[in-house]
């Protein structure tokens, strides 16, 4: 059965039908076209389809269109300004050679801006735990922590 939704998706209004059983995941890269969004194990346990929905990083597979209603959705499309410029948390991540095949990027970023969102300064075990629901299989996690330590770190 379809419903109407409403909600923002990165800063724009977006009104849509969706399927009741529909993920958040399937309906931004299918119907928005916000490829940043990646499917990965679809049970929520890879942060690779990580959003932020009202400033709160969540694993986008596990959660239903339908729920989005009234909501603010952002995804690594939403970071960028007017001016083409990278968020701090992009920036650390090319800087610090946190990316290499991609596909956790995403989410990690998301997960990042949630972070310098949140006003606080972390120590490297905080990090670590914070980012503990994604899933990276190329980099050791030491390039990333070291990203975000650089913007959201104690010592930053």
């Amino acid at each position: 059965m379809m419903k109407i939704i409403n909600m923002v998706v990165n800063g724009k209004p977006a009104e849509l039908a969706v399927e009741e059983g529909e993920s958040l995941t399937d309906t931004l890269r299918n119907r928005l076209g916000l490829t940043s969004v990646k499917k990965g194990c679809e049970v929520g346990e890879c942060g690779a389809c990580t959003v932020l929905i009202d400033g709160v990083a969540k694993n986008s597979c596990i959660y239903l269109s339908v729920w989005a209603d009234g909501h603010s959705i952002l995804t690594v499309e939403g970071l960028r300004t007017e001016d083409c410029e990278l968020h701090p948390i992009q920036k650390a991540f090319v800087e610090e050679a946190a990316i290499q095949c991609g596909f956790c990027t995403p989410g990690l970023v998301l997960t990042g801006v949630e972070l310098v969102n949140s006003g606080k300064k972390f120590n490297r075990e905080e990090l670590r735990e914070q980012i503990s629901g994604h899933l990276c299989r190329c980099t050791g996690y030491e390039n990333i922590l070291n990203a975000l330590e650089r913007v959201v770190g104690k010592n930053s």
